[in-house]
């Protein structure tokens, strides 16, 4: 029987993050990809952010982090969607809240397939 602590693998994190980005571009009129290779670059980058930059957002936000309960944490990943469209040509958010609600669409997406594009 296989174990749930397992890591999941980095293809198996940009296969499922991409197939959610295609989800949640549906859903979402305020977010919009050129095609689905778009969305699965989106979900490499993403996951690249999550690696790189965002440590450094949540070491800095900390304090607003505890005072919010965590709620912070939404603004930071909505912080990394709209640095990923920025450096993503075919992808595009209509604004800070369209990110919001892309962020947390995606969340609720990945967690429904299992996987955490945030953690290694």
């Amino acid at each position: 029987m296989e174990s749930r602590n397992q890591p999941t693998s980095i293809l198996t994190k940009i296969i499922v993050g991409g197939i959610s980005i295609l989800i949640a571009d549906l859903l979402l009129k305020g977010v919009v990809l050129d095609s689905w290779v778009t969305g699965f670059i989106l979900a490499g980058v993403i996951i690249l952010i999550n690696f790189t930059i965002k440590p450094i957002f949540i070491i800095l936000t900390l304090p607003v982090t505890l005072i919010t309960f965590g709620l912070f944490l939404l603004v930071i990943n909505a912080l990394v969607v709209l640095i990923a469209a920025y450096f993503i040509p075919g992808f595009s958010v209509d604004g800070f809240w369209w990110a919001l609600g892309f962020a947390i669409v995606l969340s609720l997406i990945n967690g429904i397939f299992g996987v955490n594009m945030n953690s290694k």
